[in-house]
């Protein structure tokens, strides 16, 4: 069990089992029952070790009915050094829980995988991925058992699929399932949501939300007057169910049976941050095309990056967003980077 005294808060995380607790906003020595808006370092770092995907560039996840937000189909950079990964790990080290390993391609591809999860072990963060399963292997799975906490599979529909989620289970791995909820797909999930027809023995289903970013067309975007968007967010809410903070102003505001005590909003610029392959940090990876609010890691520490106007930017759109709106301490208006993905019938654009 690691425990953090914030400036405001404490917080736990127990890197055995993923258990994560954090106390309320601490104010003349007491604690509050009023949420901390944000931690003085990211708590979880999204680290983008790919900087390219073969399986991308041979149409994989377009084949597969998911739009890499990545843009794999064209990102033709380096991967990141091991001297980058790193020194990143030395920054972190005390203060950040968690590395999510990502970028653009499956992380275990990278030609320093083991040596990447040693670091992260070796400064006490536990890191975890997300992969397409093509290329995994048994040997893989059981560097993920020794080192990951979790390792997620996203949902292509394919035999592979499949045959990564047998080999990770196998290997004793906490398993997740990433799904990307869009116009072709949600009825679908609706579907497998019915009949229980997902793989048994994984660990949870995460629903993500398609977003235009890269690959990701306008046209795949939920709108939330859809009356499907309200149907599955009632299907999903419960079991062993996750969903990403973007789609936290749909819960909110339409789910009749979400618990508001068990979802957080965008925590990005607030809890967590992404870095670039060519180490630039930003709030969120889904400005990794933008790079609107981008600070170059090159010539500033992740302290910095993370105490700069343009992240403080980044962060005054929760605090501004909604004023008047019974939600908004709830969801702080949702979404900055995507605004079409703000599943709330009163706040988001048509």
């Amino acid at each position: 069990m690691r425990l953090r005294i914030d400036k405001d808060f404490i917080s736990m995380f127990d890197e055995r089992n993923g258990h994560y607790f954090r106390s309320g906003a601490i104010k003349d020595g007491a604690e509050t029952k009023e949420d901390p808006f944000m931690s003085s370092f990211p708590e979880l770092l999204d680290v983008g070790i790919m900087g390219h995907c073969a399986h991308g560039r041979s149409g994989l996840c377009v084949a597969a009915g998911v739009e890499c937000y990545q843009d794999g189909l064209h990102a033709d950079a380096p991967n990141m050094a091991l001297e980058d990964f790193e020194e990143i790990v030395r920054q972190c080290q005390g203060n950040t829980y968690q590395i999510a390993l990502g970028g653009c391609g499956d992380p275990e591809q990278h030609e320093h995988f083991g040596e990447i999860l040693v670091a992260c072990r070796v400064a006490g963060i536990v890191p975890n991925f997300t992969t397409s399963g093509l290329g995994l292997n048994s040997e893989l799975a059981k560097l993920c058992r020794k080192y990951c906490g979790a390792v997620a599979v996203s949902w292509y529909r394919s035999s592979y699929t499949l045959r990564a989620i047998d080999l990770l289970l196998q290997a004793g791995v906490k398993t997740n399932i990433h799904y990307v909820v869009s116009n072709s797909t949600i009825e679908e999930a609706m579907a497998r949501l019915k009949e229980h027809s997902f793989p048994v023995g994984i660990n949870a289903i995460v629903f993500l939300l398609h977003k235009p970013v890269g690959l990701g067309s306008q046209a795949q975007v939920l709108k939330s007057n859809d009356p499907r968007v309200r149907e599955f967010l009632d299907l999903a809410c419960g079991g062993d169910h996750g969903y990403n903070a973007c789609s936290v102003p749909g819960l909110i505001s339409q789910s009749i049976d979400v618990n508001r005590d068990s979802v957080d909003t965008c925590e990005g610029a607030r809890w967590s941050a992404y870095i670039t392959p060519d180490m630039v940090m930003l709030p969120c990876s889904f400005d990794n095309q933008g790079r609107r609010w981008a600070v170059d890691l090159r010539s500033h520490s992740i302290q910095e990056a993370w105490d700069s106007p343009i992240f403080e930017d980044f962060r005054n759109h929760f605090r501004q967003s909604c004023p008047g709106c019974e939600h908004r301490l709830a969801c702080m208006g949702g979404c900055p980077i995507c605004r079409e993905v703000v599943l709330c019938p009163e706040h988001a654009p048509e």
